[in-house]
């Protein structure tokens, strides 16, 4: 199997959270096989950290071809029980942590259902920082739904995950492989929803260990099962090494996305919002502090669609919005013209398809802003470089905190896209490898028309 920290990315879609107060198992899901997948993570390879994953990252697409054996999994992290784990955060907690009734079993209805967590998602004493939604690299062609928390300079499954708050875990995924832009080995680790009220979720992904309690009710590898085990809040849940990935599906909140139909194969979206907003004082505090993103708002967001302009995730018409063409590659169609998560300034181009692999590109001058290119504006034409990541003159190395990252773009020109928005909602888009502006005069046959 493939360590996490020896990879780059690999998860699952979000599956669709089941209805209803007290949650029950989808009798039409199937219990023993994972069928909707996605590509996930911001992770780093071990030889290759400081770099975004501009060769495509990975994930599990299709049940047929998962498979394998469960392996055994320890009860134990370190010379720590998880009862031990468990009490020494509760005891380290007292101070900070002022527990609140929870909303479980309160009446509940649209917009009274924001329950305020009283734990973190994980030890934020063990990791380094915490990546912002709406992040783009590999097949995370449009901007990423969930957050990444991080410490590349540990190796062990010892960085404890916690229940939020009070729920139930309703669905458990043993990750498995699949073949995406490039071949990925297996992966053995975790994925699991956990019901808090009767529309919020918390989902984590890549959990490497369980406790005894989830193993309990855990599948076999490749597979998924919903248990539906009742957990508490502050509950140590598991443990990861380098990355665990963390959002908030909350179906009281729909975000601007602008048509929402294009995320039918993927309603959550509609539904993520900044996971801070659901922490109480002070685990927001500390929270934000251990943030990549310094802009508001800091945890990240994904619905950067401006109507009438360039700014946003765009899908190739007729190609079935999220959902895409062919589920081993749904991303190939997909296409995003926004900033970067963590240095707000930078444009970044990402596209589905570019000599056969998802990419993301700087913008050669960081300019004309999408937010100010309209149906007037008429051919725009980017030249795409390679961009990075810098802490002061040092490209960041993916392994501490740094407040105030910086995108710098290079100098080789690697294309050119030619976008011009024909209108509001439909954009004509062509992108050229290998060519640089004063090569490009004006769209070919091959260009494609592109919609919200």
């Amino acid at each position: 199997m493939l360590k996490k920290n020896e990879t780059v990315i690999v998860g699952f879609i979000l599956m669709a959270i089941l209805a209803g107060c007290v949650p029950q198992a989808n009798p039409e899901a199937s219990a023993n096989s994972l069928s909707r997948t996605a590509p996930d993570g911001f992770r780093a390879d071990e030889n290759k950290i400081g770099q975004m994953g501009s060769d495509g990252e990975q994930m599990e697409s299709n049940a047929q071809q998962m498979g394998g054996k469960n392996q055994e999994m320890e009860n134990q992290v370190g010379h720590q029980s998880e009862e031990e784990t468990g009490k020494e955060f509760q005891e380290r907690s007292t101070e900070d942590f002022s527990p609140q009734p929870s909303p479980q079993g309160q009446e509940e209805k649209a917009g009274d259902c924001a329950a305020i967590f009283q734990y973190p998602p994980a030890n934020l004493e063990k990791i380094t920082h915490i990546g912002p939604m709406g992040s783009l690299h590999g097949e995370h062609v449009a901007p990423i739904d969930h957050q990444y928390y991080q410490n590349f300079n540990n190796d062990e499954a010892n960085i404890e995950v916690y229940a939020p708050g009070d729920g139930i875990v309703t669905d458990i995924g043993h990750m498995g492989s699949f073949r995406g832009d490039d071949q990925r080995e297996p992966f053995d680790d975790y994925r699991i929803i956990i019901k808090h009220t009767c529309t919020m979720s918390s989902i984590f992904i890549h959990i490497d260990k369980l406790s005894q309690k989830l193993m309990e009710g855990a599948p076999e590898f490749g597979q998924q099962k919903f248990p539906n085990i009742p957990v508490k809040a502050g509950e140590v849940i598991g443990w990861f090494d380098s990355n665990v990935d963390y959002n908030v599906v909350d179906k009281a909140v729909t975000i601007n996305l602008i048509e929402p139909k294009s995320y039918a194969w993927d309603e959550n979206r509609l539904h993520i919002k900044d996971p801070f907003d659901y922490f109480s004082e002070p685990v927001r505090k500390k929270l934000i502090a251990k943030s990549l993103r310094t802009a508001k708002p800091e945890g990240g967001f994904i619905d950067y669609d401006k109507d009438g302009t360039l700014l946003g995730t765009w899908f190739r018409e007729g190609t079935n919005g999220w959902q895409g063409l062919r589920l081993e590659r749904y991303w190939a169609d997909h296409l995003a013209i926004v900033y970067d998560s963590i240095d707000p300034e930078q444009i970044l181009f990402s596209v589905g398809t570019y000599e056969g692999k998802a990419r993301q590109f700087g913008v050669k001058d960081n300019m004309p802003d999408p937010a100010e290119v309209t149906s007037a504006t008429g051919l725009v034409k980017y030249e795409l470089v390679e961009s990075r990541l810098y802490d002061g003159d040092a490209q960041w190395d993916f392994r501490k905190l740094v407040k105030g990252l910086k995108m710098r773009n290079g100098d080789n020109v690697q294309g050119v896209a030619l976008v011009q928005l024909i209108e509001d909602r439909k954009l004509k888009v062509e992108v050229f490898p290998g060519k640089a502006a004063s090569e490009v005069n004006g769209f070919t046959a091959e260009a494609q028309v592109y919609g919200r």
